[in-house]
């Protein structure tokens, strides 16, 4: 930790008091982890300790996304995931929106901003976010990026695309579409007299306010246990708009990272701490432990895969070997 993080002696050992604690109690509750400090103090005094650092210790971001991929050896062009996890602390909205990388084995977080208020994320916190990345890793490191159904809006697929940022990201059925001719149509009126089977149905339209027309692909979804369908609808700067539907799929790993992050792991949802600037930290000291879980993980297992049960899947993921 010293070779990434100007801290003193006694700040390093919290932190890293703390990331064992963590990974030990499940939980970031700080009453917990005070009994893992190594030295014979007070239990009160080791609590103290914990609570002074995150009122005066801020990580950077940018640092600890550079030790994730480099503990996870991910250099080469990686899929991302965008998304937005929430909970509340008594009448308090704790809110992060979060860049992921979700690879085979992996889902880490890499960057992430702490939202001021519930409710989705506007288009400058997601530029914003987008932006810190770039400035880091550049956009020749981006193979996907894959976003559900909050992320649209003419802007941010116009920052994407000057930005050489490959995207398939998930539009909802009334979604508002220009065709070529400019007449304004909703995507499932476009949809509805496409014939309903295992095929992907691809065409090429305008959202509004873009310049430059994107691709479309569309699979219908048929509901489970008697439940109506639904189109899965997804577009994409990509030439290959079904591949690029075929590989959003791989957008739900970051819904495994938050279950990781909470109940299924580190149990975050514990903390007491409201303040943006204290969850900053918080989440930075969660993704070390994540990805040391991860970097565990593939000491563990080498080359070798987790076996799969009678139903075809697996039966522990990669984060629970390591953990």
């Amino acid at each position: 930790l010293s070779r990434h993080f100007v801290l003193r002696n006694s700040r390093l050992e919290t932190l890293a008091v703390f990331i064992v604690g963590l990974i030990q109690c499940r939980t970031v509750n700080l009453s917990h982890i005070a009994s893992h400090f190594p030295a014979h103090a007070q239990h009160s005094s080791n609590y103290r300790r914990l609570q002074r650092f995150f009122q005066m210790i801020r990580l950077d971001q940018a640092s600890v996304a550079q030790i994730v991929v480099a503990m996870l050896n991910l250099s080469r062009p990686k899929c991302l995931a965008l998304d937005r996890t929430n909970w509340k602390v008594g009448r308090k909205d704790i809110n992060i929106l979060m860049l992921a990388i979700v690879t085979r084995r992996f889902r880490v977080p890499l960057l992430w901003t702490v939202l001021d208020r519930q409710g989705n994320s506007n288009t400058d916190q997601r530029i914003a976010l987008m932006k810190r990345y770039l400035d880091l890793f550049g956009a020749s490191s981006i193979e996907l990026l894959m976003a559900d159904r909050e992320f649209i809006g003419g802007d941010w697929i116009e920052f994407l695309r000057k930005n050489n940022v490959a995207f398939a990201i998930r539009v909802k059925e009334n979604q508002r579409v220009a065709l070529s001719d400019g007449r304004l149509w909703a995507l499932r009126t476009l949809l509805r007299k496409r014939r309903r089977s295992r095929s992907i149905t691809t065409f090429e339209a305008f959202l509004p306010a873009a310049s430059v027309p994107v691709l479309f692909a569309a699979k219908w979804i048929e509901g489970r246990k008697g439940a109506q369908g639904e189109w899965l609808v997804v577009m994409t700067n990509s030439q290959d708009a079904k591949s690029a539907l075929r590989a959003y799929k791989g957008r739900w790993a970051i819904e495994c990272l938050f279950g990781d992050a909470k109940t299924r792991g580190f149990n975050i949802e514990d903390t007491r701490m409201t303040a943006s600037e204290k969850i900053d930290t918080l989440t930075a000291i969660l993704t070390l432990a994540i990805t040391w879980s991860y970097r565990c993980a593939t000491k563990t297992m080498g080359m070798k895969a987790i076996k799969r049960k009678t139903h075809g899947r697996r039966e522990k993921s990669w984060f629970r070997i390591g953990l």
